[in-house]
C-alpha cells in the first residue's frame, strides 16, 4: 500500500467519451476551436482544414458505444488528428487508457503524445470492426514540458475512403487519484466535558484519475465516547443518515476498533461481495459526519485524531491502491471537577438550648483541580450561629457561605459547624457545593441531614411546693 505522492498539477483531458454533445446517428461537428458554432465537441481539436468532427451514437449502422453512449471517428471529411492540449509539471507520470475499433476492417491509429510542436509516437494500435480494442499505458513529463499534448493520429483505414475508419472512445490521459482529506470539529471549542462535538470529514480527489473503492476511516478520539446513530453522509453520493450496522449501507460503527467506517463514491456500498460492488468513484468531493461525547477524564486536555482513507488508482495495469491522511484536528476541553458534599450531625435529636453539632466535608473527584469553591449551608429558622472551624476556608454566617478556594483533584475540605437550638420541632439544614469548573455530576452536590428538637424539660417551683 503506498501513500499519495505530492500532488501535481491535475491533468485530465475533457470528454474522453464523447458524450457532449448529444447527437442522434451521426453527426459531423465542429472542434472546440470553432467558438462561432452552435454545436460544437468541447475539449478536442483536430488537424482537418474544415475543423470538423464526427460523433456517433451507440448502435448507428449497429456499432455500439465501448463506453458511454457515444463515441468518435478519427476521420470525419479528412485523414485527420484528433487532440488536446493540457498544462503538465515536468515529472509527472501520467496515464492513459483507450478503445479502438475499425469501421470497414483493419484500421490503425497512432497515439502520439509530447510537446505540442515535438510529439512522439508512442504506440499504434489495429483493430477489426467486430470489437473494441483496449490499450493502457503511461508516459512522464520529460524537463521543461509545461505543456503536453496527447494525439490520436490516423494512419490507415479499410476501404481508402479518407473520410472512413479508426472509431475512439473511452480515452483517459491525466495524472493519478489523489484524495485530500480536510477534517474538522463543530463546535470548535473549547468544550466542556459532556458537550457532544461533530466531526467532520471531506474528502476530494485532486487528481485526474477517478478515486475508486474508497474506505474512509476514523477511530474515535481518545477521550470521546462515540454517539449511536451519528453516522451521515453530508454531501456526495448515496447521501444521507446511516445505521451502525455492518454490511447494510455505506457505514458503520465498530465497536470493537472504536472507529467509523465509510465507503464513499458513485456505486458505493458496505457489502463486500454481495449484491452491490464494494467499489465507488469519489466526485468532486464528499462529506461525511459522527458525533462524540466528551468524556470526564478528558477534562483540561486536548482531544486529538486523524482520519485516513484507502483507495484505488486502476488507471494502469493491475490496480494501486494508495493512501490519505488528514490533518490533525485539535479540540480544546475546559477543565472540569466533581464535587460531593457529605453532611453529617453529631447528635440528630436534642433539645431546645443544646448545641447542634454540623460536620460538612466537600471532596474534589477531578479530574482537574476545582477553583474558587464555596459551599452554601444557610442555618434555618430554629438555629442560632455560634463557631465555625473551616480546613481550609472560613465561614461566614451572615451569608450562610463556606468559602474553600482552590481544591486540588483529589482533595477534600471539611467544616464543622456549631449552632445553638431555639425553637422544638424537625429542622432540615442542606449544604450545596459549587466551583468556578464544569461538574460532571451534580447529583451529589448537596447533601441534608435532619435534627429533631425537642422541648426543654419543664421546672417546677420548689417554693411552690412550701405551706
Amino acid at each position: 500500500m503506498a501513500t499519495s505522492p505530492a500532488a501535481p498539477l491535475r491533468v485530465a483531458l475533457a470528454n474522453g467519451s464523447f458524450e457532449q454533445p448529444t447527437v442522434s446517428g451521426v453527426e459531423i461537428l465542429p472542434d472546440a476551436s470553432q467558438t462561432q458554432a452552435s454545436k460544437r465537441v468541447p475539449g478536442w481539436l483536430t488537424t482537418a482544414s474544415d475543423h470538423r468532427i464526427e460523433l456517433w451514437h451507440s448502435g448507428f449502422n449497429g456499432v455500439p458505444a465501448a463506453d458511454g453512449t457515444q463515441f468518435a471517428e478519427l476521420n470525419a471529411n479528412q485523414v485527420s488528428t484528433l487532440y488536446q492540449d493540457l498544462p503538465t509539471t515536468p515529472g509527472t507520470k501520467l496515464y492513459w487508457r483507450l478503445y479502438h475499433r475499425g469501421r470497414q476492417g483493419d484500421d490503425t491509429m497512432a497515439l502520439d503524445i509530447g510537446a505540442p510542436n515535438s510529439t512522439v509516437e508512442q504506440r499504434r494500435f489495429t483493430d477489426g470492426n467486430t470489437a473494441w480494442g483496449y490499450y493502457t499505458g503511461t508516459y512522464t513529463v520529460p524537463a521543461g514540458q509545461t505543456l503536453t499534448r496527447f494525439a490520436f493520429r490516423s494512419v490507415s483505414a479499410a476501404g481508402g475512403n479518407q473520410s472512413i475508419g479508426n472509431f475512439l472512445d473511452g480515452i483517459f490521459f491525466g495524472t493519478a487519484p489523489y484524495v485530500v482529506l480536510t477534517k474538522t470539529a463543530i463546535p470548535v471549542g473549547p468544550l466542556e466535558v459532556g458537550d457532544v462535538v461533530t466531526y467532520r470529514i471531506t474528502a476530494t480527489n485532486e487528481g485526474g484519475g477517478g478515486a475508486e473503492n474508497l474506505v474512509l476511516t476514523d477511530v474515535v478520539p481518545q477521550g470521546t465516547t462515540y454517539l449511536p446513530g451519528s453516522l451521515r453522509i453530508v454531501e456526495g453520493p448515496n447521501a444521507g443518515a446511516k445505521s451502525d450496522a455492518q454490511g447494510d449501507d455505506q457505514a458503520s460503527y465498530d465497536a470493537a476498533a472504536d472507529k467509523v467506517v465509510f465507503h464513499l463514491g458513485n456505486g458505493a456500498s458496505g457489502v463486500k461481495g454481495g449484491s452491490l460492488p464494494n467499489t465507488g468513484t469519489l466526485p468532486a468531493g464528499t462529506t461525511v459526519e459522527y458525533r462524540a461525547v466528551i468524556e470526564r477524564a478528558s477534562g483540561g486536555k486536548q482531544i486529538s485524531n486523524t482520519a485516513t482513507a484507502s483507495y484505488e488508482n486502476r488507471l494502469g495495469d493491475k490496480p494501486e491502491t494508495l493512501t490519505s491522511t488528514s490533518n490533525e484536528q485539535v479540540t480544546q476541553v475546559k477543565p472540569a471537577a466533581d464535587l460531593t458534599v457529605a453532611k453529617a450531625a453529631d447528635a440528630t435529636t436534642v433539645t431546645v438550648g443544646q448545641t447542634v453539632t454540623y460536620r460538612i466535608t466537600v471532596h474534589n473527584a477531578g479530574p482537574n483541580q476545582a477553583t474558587g469553591v464555596t459551599v452554601a449551608d444557610q442555618l434555618p429558622d430554629g438555629l442560632t450561629f455560634l463557631s465555625a472551624d473551616g480546613t481550609p476556608g472560613t465561614y461566614d454566617p451572615a451569608t450562610g457561605k463556606w468559602a474553600v478556594g482552590d481544591l486540588p483533584d483529589g482533595a477534600t475540605a471539611t467544616l464543622v459547624l456549631r449552632a445553638k437550638a431555639t425553637k422544638a420541632g424537625l429542622i432540615n439544614n442542606t449544604a450545596t457545593a459549587t466551583g468556578n469548573e464544569k461538574d460532571p455530576d451534580t447529583t451529589n452536590n448537596a447533601d441534608t441531614v435532619s435534627v429533631c428538637v425537642e422541648p426543654a424539660p419543664s421546672c417546677c417551683d420548689p417554693c411552690s411546693t412550701r405551706k
